[in-house]
């Protein structure tokens, strides 16, 4: 089966307000047609005073997407745990997760901006030690029965609607990431490919007692767009998908991995690298094909951006030769 998701991360390179709203109401239309159309899911991102608007709230996010459709999956990659109240967490993932009949899929990440914890007040220096505790709070609210939560009993309801829990990695890509996952005995997700991290993982989970598995992403994940045009989709939309890799690489500091860093610094030079790429149908047919049960497509249909236009047409570009042939 072809696994074709879509990531939304409603970047506006100008911040300008009317243009965000125009992205989030396309957000909407087009995860009605993927949809309809036999797609497998969404991404949803966090980022926090970001220039160019980069989605701060992944949750409301999911929240929307999930209320106007039935079959897609939405995976938030990840939500900035520690920036956020734990409880409020537990309540609104809950509701995600009743609303959604199960579809949301949530990686609780740490963060890498310093600024990010500074937005909101939080301590950069005791983040490891608040994202533990804030792990431990939401597994309890989960539960639905009474727990100690700083200094006093509490009980959070609604109960999801998935049991034990919902769906739920732990993000990163460093041992003390491993050993929290493999501690609460939850899967862990890497941001890059890192094979002798994932036998780390699973010599913690033994350790301590637990099961669980590792995700990572292929070395070779790539960000989609689908064009009869490569050449000139290229000309007319470098600088788009460019603005995009170059706030990402911008943010990351040298024990930060991902397979979507670039070093990019023109558009000339990120097409070389192959984050970024533009595929005919017949070539991404071909991928299909060669990849077989293991094809899976990113699209990034508002990348960086691009004119709202475009990105439909290559969301129905795709949609009627490439996924509609498979």
């Amino acid at each position: 089966m072809v696994m074709a998701m879509a990531r939304f991360n409603m970047i506006v390179p100008s911040g300008d307000t009317q243009e965000v709203a125009d992205r989030y109401r396309t957000m909407l239309e087009m995860a009605s047609f993927m949809d309809e159309n036999g797609f497998t899911g969404v991404t949803f991102e966090e980022h926090h005073g970001a220039h160019n608007a980069w989605s701060p709230t992944p949750m409301m996010n999911a929240a929307m997407v999930a209320a106007r459709t039935q079959n897609l999956s939405m995976t938030i990659s990840a939500l900035l745990l520690p920036l956020h109240d734990p409880i409020r967490v537990a309540e609104d993932l809950a509701v995600l997760d009743i609303v959604s009949g199960g579809r949301a899929v949530t990686i609780f990440g740490l963060g890498y901006r310093p600024s990010e914890y500074s937005l909101h007040g939080k301590d950069w220096d005791g983040r490891g030690d608040l994202f533990t505790e804030c792990v431990d709070t939401v597994l309890k609210a989960w539960s639905g029965e009474p727990f100690e939560y700083r200094g006093e009993m509490v009980t959070v309801r609604p109960r999801p609607i998935t049991q034990p829990h919902p769906t739920l990695f732990l993000g990163g890509t460093s041992r003390p990431a491993a050993r929290r996952a493999a501690r609460f005995g939850l899967p862990l997700f890497t941001a890059a490919n890192i094979p002798e991290l994932e036998t780390y993982y699973y010599e913690q989970c033994a350790e301590h007692g637990t099961q669980g598995f590792c995700m990572m992403p292929s070395a070779a994940t790539q960000m989609l767009f689908v064009d009869h045009d490569p050449d000139k989709a290229w000309a007319e939309l470098g600088d788009c998908f460019l603005h995009e890799a170059s706030t990402y690489a911008g943010w990351q500091t040298a024990d930060i991995s991902s397979v979507m860093t670039s070093k990019a610094n023109t558009a000339e030079e990120l097409r070389k690298e192959g984050i970024y790429v533009v595929k005919t149908p017949e070539e991404c047919l071909a991928k299909a094909k060669e990849d077989g049960d293991l094809a899976a497509f990113n699209l990034h249909p508002l990348c960086g951006g691009l004119p709202i236009e475009r990105g439909w047409d290559s969301l129905r570009l795709f949609t009627e030769e490439v996924l509609r042939k498979l």
